[in-house]
């Protein structure tokens, strides 16, 4: 094929317009494509180019002198032999005397864009409906819920009756429980409407850990599980940021650590990771010995209304939105936030947040700083190192000893749950005996299948309430323990 016939072909195959115009503006060749755009036909060779580009080219003005800069891309509309128009991208080139306009049929995409640009509206629309929907709703249940809470802590106060007391209890728990959803719900859809405001304020760092630690001690203990925080001596005395936020953050991730752990302990870290200028960041590190996260799994954990698995909702509770609040707060916060978990060996959630360092402080810190600690950053791997050093120190206090059924520590924290849990059952406190029964329960994993399924049939005794099953699945147990 000639290179004549080569380029004619190429050019009528074209998805462009191509129209070739002499100085005075007449059209002397073009392409298929441009005679079916412009539906000409046969007639568009011998038409003026001002007729197809009347906004870029005037009758009766040459080219040259016409204000279409060569080379420039236009937006321009192109007409059609009936007079009805469509939206292209044009540019005008020139050669050999001739000139070449190269064109593309932008109309679709641009309506395409306009549609885009609708339902984006709608979107945001709907979105703004939808958190004003929720602010409404959650502010009528809150309204009601916390009349009940009120009554039934006045209810508390003067009531004497154990029993009475015990499903009071279980209402004020509830309450509390309905509360907590109601604010996620409502710092959920805040947050999506990105209406959410950090309260930046300054607070003595160490006296808001006191009442994070406050939160959570009695019920970790009673679990049978040793709690503790410890915050590096870096860390300043007093910060700028948002405390309820940092409250709300570790508050999460130590339910999280509760729920999930029935054997071994939980452990906060909190050290000064970098400085600049006024500006602090911190790392926090919650670590523990539970059940662990599969790799696969990890991923879902910071989605908005996800579990890892269906079965974790039902048996744990909880509404999927807590770590995804706590990884969009954190953000805010200028930092990020990070899970490392094995399945059976427990889990360590991790994050970073900048703080400021009041004024008055940071001037008075001023000398120290510019000697040398003005400005230092932590690397991610020296981060990693913390967290491998607290693991192995979690591991060699009881970590793997109590896991490993037979072991000195395992069989003496079964003895401690097995006390913990007759005298649950003998105060009629299921609840708590429940819990004994679940780490009783993963204290026996690697058991012999015997003692295995004993520690099983104590376990749905004890779910059941009935105290002669649960004393007999109780003897079972303590039976098949003595054979090892």
């Amino acid at each position: 094929m000639e290179l004549a016939n080569l380029f004619q072909f190429a050019a009528d195959n074209s998805l462009e317009m191509i129209m070739v115009f002499n100085d005075f503006g007449m059209i002397v060749y073009a392409n298929k494509r441009a005679k079916e755009l412009t539906e000409f036909e046969e007639d568009l060779c011998g038409t003026l180019v001002s007729d197809v580009y009347p906004g870029l080219f005037s009758k009766g003005v040459r080219i040259k002198d016409s204000d279409v800069t060569l080379g420039e891309i236009y937006d321009s509309m192109a007409y059609r032999k009936n007079k009805t128009c469509f939206q292209t991208r044009v540019k005008v080139l020139e050669y050999d005397m001739q000139y070449i306009c190269v064109a593309r049929d932008t109309s679709k995409r641009i309506s395409l864009e306009k549609k885009l640009v609708l339902a984006e509206q709608e979107a945001k629309e709907a979105l703004k409906v939808k958190s004003e929907f929720v602010a409404n709703v959650t502010h009528e249940l809150r309204t009601p819920v916390n009349g009940i809470l009120g009554n039934t802590r006045e209810l508390i106060s003067r009531e004497s009756d154990e029993d009475k007391l015990k499903l009071l209890a279980l209402v004020e728990r509830g309450c509390r429980d309905m509360n907590a959803i109601i604010n996620n719900i409502l710092d959920f859809s805040k947050l999506e409407a990105g209406k959410f405001i950090l309260e930046e304020r300054k607070f003595e760092f160490r006296n808001m850990i006191d009442y994070v630690k406050s939160n959570h001690i009695n019920r970790i203990t009673e679990k049978g599980l040793e709690f503790s925080i410890t915050v590096s001596p870096e860390v300043p005395k007093f910060v700028v940021g948002d405390e309820l936020r940092i409250v709300q953050i570790l508050n999460n991730m130590i339910s999280n650590a509760y729920k999930f752990t029935s054997v071994g302990e939980i452990h906060v870290e909190i050290v000064k990771t970098a400085q600049m200028d006024a500006k602090t960041e911190l790392f926090f590190v919650v670590i523990d010995t539970g059940i662990g996260i599969a790799k696969a799994d990890q991923d879902k954990l910071f989605k908005s209304f996800s579990q890892v698995d269906a079965s974790i909702s039902r048996k744990y509770g909880g509404t999927g939105l807590g770590l995804s609040i706590c990884k969009e707060l954190v953000e805010l916060m200028g930092g990020g936030i990070h899970v490392n978990s094995e399945v059976g060996k427990g889990t360590v959630f991790s994050f970073n947040i900048w703080v400021e360092i009041p004024e008055e402080d940071y001037l008075i810190q001023g000398r120290e700083l510019h000697d040398g600690l003005k400005e230092y950053v932590t690397e991610p791997d020296e981060r990693q190192t913390i967290i491998n050093k607290l693991q192995n120190l979690m591991n060699n206090d009881s970590g793997d000893g109590i896991k490993i059924f037979g072991e000195p520590a395992n069989l003496e924290e079964l003895e401690k749950k097995l006390t913990k849990l007759i005298l649950s059952m003998e105060m009629d406190n299921w609840e708590k005996a429940e819990m004994f029964a679940e780490s009783i329960k993963e204290l026996a994993e690697e058991a012999p299948r015997e003692i295995k399924s004993a520690a099983l049939r104590l376990k749905m005794a004890v779910q059941k309430g009935d105290y002669e099953k649960a004393v007999a699945a109780f003897e079972l147990f303590k039976n098949s323990l003595q054979q090892i």
